[in-house]
């Protein structure tokens, strides 16, 4: 079955394969975007907003929060959800670490994988490794998401 959406084939857990790869938009991260955070966040360490307390600390400029930066892995974002479509039943967890500072003006460039295929009766677990690295190649966040799917597709 075709998912309109994004021109995509929907595909059943058992096609799916470990090693498979999906690409996330790239995204420039923009005091816009510390700000928004910060407001949804509720999240006032002056870490993420202050230039003036950052550079006091040793910082070249604010600090993103790794919450925020962990947002630019959502699968939704990629084609992963469009390939399992209806299948997906849900959204199970994840883990992350945070492993570079990421600042006003950086490019992050996510990926997601399939690291792990976890067939049960009716369902499967899709355990997917997700790395986001900045503009000179340099790995800011890796982590895992597990999503339960259907063993069948869309019907």
């Amino acid at each position: 079955m075709r998912n309109e959406r994004s021109r995509v084939d929907v595909r059943a857990f058992d096609e799916l394969q470990v090693g498979e790869r999906f690409p996330l938009p790239s995204r420039t991260v923009t005091d816009a975007h510390f700000a928004a955070f910060q407001a949804i966040s509720g999240d006032n360490h002056p870490i993420h907003y202050d230039i003036e307390y950052c550079r006091s600390q040793g910082h070249s400029g604010m600090l993103a929060h790794g919450l925020q930066v962990l947002c630019y892995s959502a699968a939704g974002a990629g084609l992963f959800a469009d390939v399992v479509g209806r299948a997906m039943v849900a959204f199970i967890d994840q883990s992350s670490r945070f492993l570079k500072p990421v600042h006003p003006g950086d490019t992050l460039y996510p990926t997601l994988q399939i690291a792990e295929l976890k067939r049960q009766r009716t369902t499967g677990v899709v355990v997917l490794e997700s790395v986001i690295e900045n503009q000179r190649g340099e790995r800011v966040l890796e982590g895992r998401q597990r999503y339960l799917v259907r063993l069948e597709g869309d019907s």
